[in-house]
């Protein structure tokens, strides 16, 4: 059994593979995703008549997208990973779309300011591109998400079978826009 799980948008996605049947569930969620994720995988396990102990690995969506929802749904793979003894495996946005679009020449992800996340191989490093400079490339837009997570736990699957376990780490292409503070820290008055 397999369960996959991805944050790295505005949207909770996850799905259950277990004995050649499938459940999924996305929802909407711009915020509180950290809070929803566990009551939510606990009511998917619960509707599929699973438990905890069937789960043999974890299907994690590594991005590119939000940096908070990677970090949020990373963290939590690694931590169920490590509590339950199983394999936490990473999957891109990219792996998801090249496995439901296998001849794409090249796939993006959304990006910000009119920009997008660019990969055109596997094997090679993405990058972020102007949205208009993309060619061919297939959008991970043009897939449901069900589909997609779907897609992360199947090939979550086709990892664990071959034991390429990829690390379950988040795909950072570009570095976050947070900025250190601007204001001086306050000054400590010892009396």
């Amino acid at each position: 059994m397999i369960l996959a799980f991805d944050t790295s948008d505005r949207r909770v996605c996850m799905a259950l593979l277990k004995r050649g049947t499938v459940t999924t569930h996305v929802e909407d969620m711009a915020r509180g995703q950290a809070e929803a994720l566990l009551p939510m995988i606990e009511e998917l396990l619960h509707r599929s008549g699973a438990t905890w102990p069937e789960i043999k690995a974890i299907a994690v969506g590594v991005g590119p997208g939000n940096f908070t929802g990677i970090r949020i749904s990373v963290s939590a793979a690694r931590g169920m990973a490590l509590g339950l003894g199983i394999p936490a495996i990473g999957i891109s946005a990219f792996d998801m779309v090249r496995h439901l679009a296998p001849m794409a020449q090249g796939v993006t992800v959304p990006g910000p300011r009119d920009q997008v996340y660019l990969s055109l191989t596997p094997s090679a490093a993405p990058y972020m591109t102007p949205a208009d400079q993309c060619g061919d490339a297939t959008s991970i837009e043009a897939f449901a998400p069900d589909d997609l997570i779907l897609a992360a736990a199947k090939v979550g699957q086709e990892r664990l079978s071959a034991n390429n376990l990829t690390p379950a780490k988040p795909l950072y292409i570009k570095p976050a826009d947070a900025a250190p503070a601007r204001d001086l820290p306050p000054t400590i008055i010892d009396s």
